[in-house]
């Protein structure tokens, strides 16, 4: 049986393809459009899909779309009358989800088929329970309580449940136009950061200041009785224009959602060119400090209703990883699940497991313990490649490339290391990744200068070999997704400061060598040599979706001033 799970019409647009409950493969459609968050229909992802599982669209038995047009259809009704929505706006929304209910017509278009030729079975999956089922069937509990946070999907912005075996039961819900995730962008927006996607720099830029204005933003987010909250509405704009989501282009993008009520309370909006000040960062602080308030306030009223030890959590501020990293000290769960694609990419996968596992009702596969599902190339692909270019390189056996790398690194370098299959999700976890030696103190300012671009604040995260996170770190854990942050051991920071933030953490991925052997094997030849099992790592990448290809590889790597690139076996040097 196979089953394609498709995320479309929504940004980070993706496609993954389960044979018989076994993943093959899943990627995001901005991997090869080279658009960052990518919407629409991802067809490109869908091929992809489709030849790393040998099959045509025709083989396809499911098609499972993480959207469902007809959930919650009497409460956007009364939603556009009781709000006045504009004939625009309504219309905006009209087509989108015609374009979702019509997902036949896309596949029989794009695959050139007769009408109603397309042999598949299409089933629609509500946004929300896709998020959980990402997370509840990909995990290794058997029984887990479950929560999905997110802007909004299909009406909703919040989802609880419990997972028994293969079926989830939905507790409580929160509805649009109160979302959390709608908050968290508001004040990103407020904060001068307005393209979609930038909640991440809040995120970062929030350990620069102080928690001082939280009880101010209670009069915003309102927290409630029954471990659920609302929104002032009163600072938002939303309810009575909508979300009007642009996908021009393929590029997303979101109105400013923030009232003159919201001005007047906390100030104008901050400029893109003008300077970060301490008001800034102690809002970011704020802003932070607040929404993780209420993550554990909705935990904990989870753990009351169901009292269970074990937790699933997704959605868009699943990605919040400064909670994630908070939420076992600070709620009475003892196990935490998040996966590699807790964003509305893994939705893709959430619809075909939802299909699989509740619909169909097939018995749960093995967790999903690593995110490694995208392309990959051989050694062989690689030379012909480079050959094509004329581009001079050398290709050596594993123990010299380990050797080879590690003294790069230590003598200052940074390397483009791309390896196996590449990683599905927001997070480069060694296999699409530009590495530098930790404990360099001007490693930051030699990555921003030479590659990244950008800005100065955002940390950059260590991996670390699995069997020294206690070394290193206050909690000891797995975090091979790269989802929590963890305090670093205050004698430790001075050793790693590249990876140490301002407030003395740092945005962990555990390295196993049972699951990734080939990057366990370069930082322990690192450890080998430095006594320190620490590599930094962050996204290969410039101002743009994490290298896909050799090709993006080498010119990412021809562009900007690194100073090594790995390919599999081959190297590159200046």
């Amino acid at each position: 049986m196979y089953i394609l799970g498709i995320n479309a019409y929504h940004g980070d647009s993706s496609a993954c393809i389960y044979h018989d409950g076994n993943l093959i493969a899943a990627t995001e459609e901005e991997r090869f459009r080279r658009i960052k968050h990518w919407a629409g229909f991802p067809t490109q992802a869908i091929e992809f899909c489709l030849k790393e599982a040998h099959i045509s669209i025709q083989e396809v038995d499911y098609i499972a779309i993480s959207r469902d047009p007809k959930a919650n259809f009497q409460k956007k009704v009364i939603s556009a009358i009781k709000n006045k929505l504009s004939i625009s706006n309504i219309i905006s929304r009209v087509k989108n989800l015609k374009k979702a209910s019509s997902i036949e017509d896309e596949f029989v278009a794009h695959f050139k088929l007769e009408k109603g030729a397309l042999r598949a079975q299409i089933i629609n999956v509500e946004h929300h329970r896709s998020h959980l089922a990402s997370a509840f069937f990909a995990s290794p509990f058997e029984k887990s309580a479950l929560i999905s946070i997110d802007g909004m999907g299909d009406f909703t912005s919040t989802m609880t449940g419990t997972g028994t075996k293969n079926e989830i039961t939905v507790m409580d819900t929160v509805s649009y136009p109160h979302s959390i995730g709608i908050f968290y962008t508001t004040f990103t927006q407020w904060l001068g950061f307005p393209h979609y996607g930038d909640e991440y720099k809040v995120m970062g830029l929030a350990p620069y200041g102080k928690p001082k204005y939280t009880d101010k933003l209670r009069d915003v987010l309102l927290f409630k009785d029954n471990g659920l909250f609302e929104l002032n509405l009163d600072y938002f704009n939303h309810p009575k224009k909508g979300v009007n989501m642009v996908w021009e282009g393929g590029i997303p993008a979101v109105d400013p959602l923030y009232t003159e009520k919201l001005i007047a309370a906390f100030g104008e909006v901050r400029k893109a060119d003008e300077k970060l000040n301490e008001y800034h960062f102690d809002m970011a602080a704020s802003v932070q400090r607040i929404t993780e308030e209420l993550i554990f306030h909705m935990l904990n009223a989870l753990h009351q209703k169901t009292g269970l030890d074990s937790v699933c959590i997704a959605g868009g501020v699943a990605q919040n990883s400064v909670a994630n990293g908070k939420i076992l000290q600070n709620t009475p769960f003892k196990k935490l699940y998040i996966p590699p694609a807790g964003h509305d990419a893994g939705t893709a996968i959430g619809a075909a497991l939802w299909v699989y596992n509740q619909v169909l009702k097939q018995p749960r596969t093995a967790p999903m313990l690593h995110g490694y599902f995208g392309s990959k190339f051989s050694n062989d692909e690689i030379e012909a490649i480079l050959k094509e270019r004329n581009i001079a390189y050398r290709k050596v056996e594993d123990i010299d490339l380990y050797n080879e790398v590690t003294d790069c690194l230590i003598n200052g370098g940074v390397v483009g290391w791309f390896q196996g299959r590449a990683e599905f999700g927001p997070r480069a976890l060694g296999h699409r990744s530009i590495i530098a030696d930790p404990r360099r103190t001007d490693a930051k300012e030699i990555l921003n200068t030479k590659i990244k671009r950008r800005e100065s604040f955002r940390p950059f995260a260590p991996s670390i070999l699995i069997d020294h996170v206690a070394d290193y770190f206050e909690r000891v854990d797995d975090v091979p997704f790269m989802e929590k942050v963890f305090l670093i051991k205050e004698e430790k920071r001075t050793v790693i400061p590249a990876v140490t933030h301002v407030d003395g953490t740092g945005r962990l991925q555990t390295v196993d060598e049972k699951v990734e052997p080939r990057y366990y094997a370069l930082i322990k030849a690192f450890y080998d040599k430095t006594q320190v099992p620490i590599l930094l790592n962050t996204s290969f990448n410039e101002n743009e979706p994490i290298v896909n290809t050799p090709e993006q590889a080498l010119d990412c790597f021809l562009r900007t001033q690194m100073d090594m690139l790995v390919l599999e076996n081959i190297i590159l040097t200046r």
